[in-house]
């Protein structure tokens, strides 16, 4: 997503991050502030608003923007915030509200959606002293559909709900397209309950929405998709140029490949903008090269074998590291196309 909130320094996280005095007193005040919660909620039955009516998104991007618009076309009352602000202002046009802040934006929310690069993001988003758990209202369902470590999601997840917040890591794939269409397949992983309650905004901006298991589940799940979308557009892209190598009729093998087992969504969407060498970003491939660090860490950890997905993430790396970082994911095409020295023809 091109236009986020306000970036952090990019940190490495571990598991147990640097307490500062700071921020343990911020910790404090969030689990005193869950102490009334509890006591105050469980007397009245339950922490679940009894209708959502206010969502905030967070992260108007290439992804943010569209699903807000649906779900102000939902009936929702929706409040954006972005770093930009003609994100914004292209929210309000559409009938939503704008923020000047992340804490601005949450505080009468029910539902809090994060739509943000990456892990760090996510956590000051989440953490900071004008973040979510600050100054969201006690029961909010927070869902995070931004794309990052499961074990992150799984440890912020924790603290969201300590702080009283009913935390889904819900990441999306379908892309852009998948985005403006409320299309996308939604894999999340919480509360059984909470899903059910956020199940009508999902549903606003998703067409498979699938509960995938507990907090980190709907990563972990993300992951193996990425892992495959990027297998599927390296072979794509070799497809193309083999084809063209023996002058073939592209589009007509395309069309029919598409028909057969061959076919796949990537196909769908992919194979037009490699024949055409249009590469203007639908998911960038800096992005892409973030999530399948995700894949082979994870996959490490787990002691999982990714031959296949190992020599993709290569690829996809070095495709970033000429400069091309900030490409469409299909532009994997221009490097397997130099590789074959057939670039320009």
């Amino acid at each position: 997503m091109a236009h986020l909130p306000a970036r952090v320094p990019h940190r490495r996280l571990s598991p147990h991050p640097p307490q500062t005095v700071q921020h343990l007193q911020h910790l404090q005040h969030l689990e005193e502030r869950t102490m009334t919660s509890t006591a105050n909620t469980t007397a009245a039955g339950g922490t679940a608003p009894a209708a959502i009516r206010s969502v905030t998104v967070i992260g108007l991007g290439i992804m943010g923007l569209p699903m807000a618009r649906n779900l102000v076309a939902a009936g929702f009352d929706v409040v954006g915030f972005n770093r930009s602000r003609d994100k914004i202002d292209q929210l309000v046009e559409a009938g939503g509200q704008g923020a000047s802040s992340v804490a601005e934006s949450v505080r009468d929310a029910d539902v809090v959606i994060t739509m943000v690069p990456d892990s760090p993001d996510v956590e000051e988003v989440l953490t900071g002293e004008d973040g979510v758990l600050a100054h969201a209202k006690q029961g909010t369902i927070w869902i995070d559909a931004s794309s990052i470590r499961p074990d992150v999601a799984a440890r912020l997840a924790e603290e969201a709900a300590r702080a009283g917040l009913r935390p889904l890591d819900a990441p999306v794939s379908g892309g852009e397209q998948g985005a403006i269409d409320a299309a996308l397949s939604i894999m999340v992983g919480g509360e059984a309950a909470d899903f059910e309650a956020a199940r009508p905004v999902l549903e606003a901006v998703g067409k498979t929405i699938v509960h995938v298991g507990p907090a980190g589940s709907g990563q972990t799940v993300k992951a193996a998709n990425q892992l495959v979308v990027a297998g599927n557009i390296q072979l794509l892209a070799e497809a193309v140029v083999f084809l063209e190598a023996y002058g073939v009729d592209t589009d007509a093998a395309l069309t029919v490949l598409g028909g057969g087992l061959a076919g796949s969504k990537v196909l769908d969407q992919k194979g037009r903008k490699m024949l055409d060498r249009d590469f203007d970003p639908g998911f960038r491939l800096q992005l892409h090269h973030k999530d399948m660090g995700i894949v082979t860490a994870a996959a490490r950890e787990a002691g999982v074998t990714v031959p296949l997905g190992a020599l993709v993430a290569q690829l996809v790396a070095a495709t970033v590291a000429r400069g091309d970082g900030g490409l469409d994911h299909s532009g994997l095409f221009k490097l397997t196309e130099e590789l074959s020295g057939r670039s320009g023809r």
